[in-house]
This record gives structure tokens, sequence and C-alpha cells, in this order.
């Protein structure tokens, strides 16, 4: 990333709405949201290999799941925030990863411009290639900043996404099961 076009890039929006770049309340504003981006975008060209490389053996391919993992996005059409849970579940096939790192997984790809649908498949995605995974299930329910600030002004609206793999696409009984555990 390049903070120095960032910040060149917030001065024109800020001069583009009409605002004084060198009012006292915006003469570090740049630098601010420059550093700010380059935290929150911080997933951009990265994915889950790393993250997910550490595991651990398991002998029972039992059901994983960990939910209520909150995430921070924006939205790549506005970039605005969306944020909410993830809840992932899946069957290990003789490894799991560490519970954190299931976590980190959602940070990968929840910090760069984003939809929400996207980044439903790219988690399942990641715990299907990088564990080796017999079935993922990932559910996000998210509010989109970009529907309750401004366009149809709908506060409290929630998007839910919902994927499968494996065996979960196939057994609707787990999928009941993960749906219940999320409830």
């Amino acid at each position: 990333m390049n903070k120095e076009m960032i910040m060149e890039g917030v001065k024109l929006i800020l001069e583009g709405i009409g605002e004084d770049v060198n009012r006292e309340g915006l003469i570090e504003t740049p630098d601010r949201i420059a550093r700010m981006y380059m935290e929150i975008f911080d997933g951009i060209g990265k994915d889950a290999k790393d993250v997910l490389s550490k595991t651990f053996s398991v002998e029972n391919n039992d059901l994983v799941l960990e939910k209520d993992i909150t995430f921070f996005s924006m939205c790549e059409h506005h970039l605005v925030p969306f944020f909410g849970k993830t809840h992932i579940a899946y069957i290990p096939k003789g490894k799991v990863a560490g519970l954190s790192k299931l976590a980190r997984t959602v940070e990968v790809y929840a910090k760069k411009p984003q939809l929400q649908e996207k980044l439903t498949t790219e988690i399942a995605d990641a715990i299907m290639e990088y564990l080796d995974a017999e079935g993922a299930m990932v559910v996000i329910e998210a509010e989109h900043t970009c529907m309750t600030m401004r366009g149809v002004k709908k506060p409290g609206a929630k998007t839910v996404t919902t994927t499968y793999r494996g065996v979960f696409r196939e057994n609707i009984d787990l999928r009941r099961e993960v749906m219940n555990f999320i409830k």
C-alpha cells in the first residue's frame, strides 16, 4: 500500500466536498485515514494458507463449530463498513486448526474491499483447501452501513449468507444441527 497516495486521495475528497484541508480539525485527517486504511485493508492479496497451516491431529472427526466471530469489513461498492458475526462449522479429516485460527481466517478475508457473499465462500473454501476438511459450513449475519446510513436507510436490517461444502452440501440434518447450535 502507498500511504502517500492514500493521503493525497483523502485530501482530494475533502476538497471535493468543499472542505478546507488546512482547517485545524482536518490537518492530520489524511494521515489518520491512511494509517486506518493500511490496517483495515491488510488482507488485500492474502489468503488463509499460513493462518491454517498449524494443525493438530485428532482421532475423532466430529463437528467443530466456532460461532459469533465478530468481523468488520468494507463494502467494495461504497467503501463503507459492514459488520457482524461469522459462524464456521467443519468436519475434520484427522486434523483441526487452533480455534483462534478460525477467527484469524475471517480477518484475512474481511480486511479488503469485499462483498458479504464472497466473504462467506472464501472462508468455506479456505477451510476445505487448507484443512482438507470433510465439509465446511459458513453463516454470516451482517449489517451494511451502505443500507443503513444512505440509500434505503434501514437501520437494523441484517443480511444472512450461507454456504455449504462437502458433507454439509449433502446432509441437510447436519446443516440443521449447526443452525440449531448457532441459534
